[in-house]
């Protein structure tokens, strides 16, 4: 069954407002495939979202980069998705590595977010990933199928849901998984949701790749199989960002 190419840029914690406007002005140029071919989204910081939903081209979408556990209250700093839906914005990422390790977010407290903002009806990009050490001590698999364990034990329906897989060590160090790499890892992932979900949702599930994506390695991480996708960095604010939506074209003619 085929899976539309799914491509999101994470803008992470930089810039300025000008500095945006300048990345979204880039992008409403490019020369890209339609929208039948590949899917875009991009994620500024939350300062930015409104102006970036404002500006940016209609065919491409907007993520936040995190959202509350619960519905929204007490909770000083934190923005719900309730927000987030207010401001008509229809993706976000959750679980990324640097959220689980820097605020120590558990996979169950990964899970409980996933379940929630789907219940108030975002869309999300659900991250997944291992250390250095882990893939060092062969567990690789292991981990992923644990953080992925727990949001499946919290989601029935996984029409809105892209899975990432992030090595984190592959994670703004300039290193990448092989596209071989890469593709054994999106197997396993989507062997244990034919296992242990349906075999309809392991099929129709995209699982994209996050490491160190850039210009110079997206076509062949694109002609992998398993591979549906990207989930780019810094990258994603330079030029060959447009590159990396290209090679969309990649899996369509494969």
């Amino acid at each position: 069954m085929a899976r539309k190419f799914f491509v999101g840029g994470n803008w992470k914690c930089n810039g300025t407002s000008e500095e945006v406007k300048k990345i979204v002005s880039s992008l409403n140029n490019s020369q890209v495939p339609s929208s039948d071919v590949v899917e875009v989204v991009v994620s500024p910081p939350f300062v930015f979202l409104p102006l970036v939903k404002s500006t940016l081209r209609p065919d491409f979408h907007v993520a936040a980069q995190n959202c509350w556990v619960k519905k929204g209250g007490a909770f000083t700093g934190e923005v719900s998705a309730e927000m987030l839906v207010n401001l008509d914005i229809p993706w976000v990422i959750l679980g990324h590595s640097e959220r689980r390790s820097l605020l120590n977010e558990s996979n169950e407290f990964v899970g409980d977010k996933v379940a929630y903002a789907l219940s108030q009806g975002l869309k999300v990009i659900a991250c997944v990933g291992e250390t250095l050490e882990q893939r060092e001590a062969g567990s690789t698999t292991e981990v992923v199928a644990a953080q992925t364990k727990a949001i499946a034990a919290r989601v029935s329906n996984w029409a809105d849901v892209v899975l990432a897989y992030e090595p984190v060590w592959a994670i703004g160090t300039g290193k990448v998984a092989t596209p071989a790499q890469a593709q054994e890892v999106h197997y396993e992932l989507r062997k244990w949701l034919q296992e242990n979900t349906s075999p309809e949702v392991a099929a129709t599930t995209r699982i994209i790749y996050g490491g160190s994506v850039n210009g110079a390695n997206c076509k062949e991480l694109a002609a992998k199989p398993d591979v549906d996708g990207f989930l780019v960095g810094g990258a994603s604010l330079k030029p060959e960002f447009n590159d990396i939506i290209k090679s969309a074209e990649v899996k369509k003619s494969a």
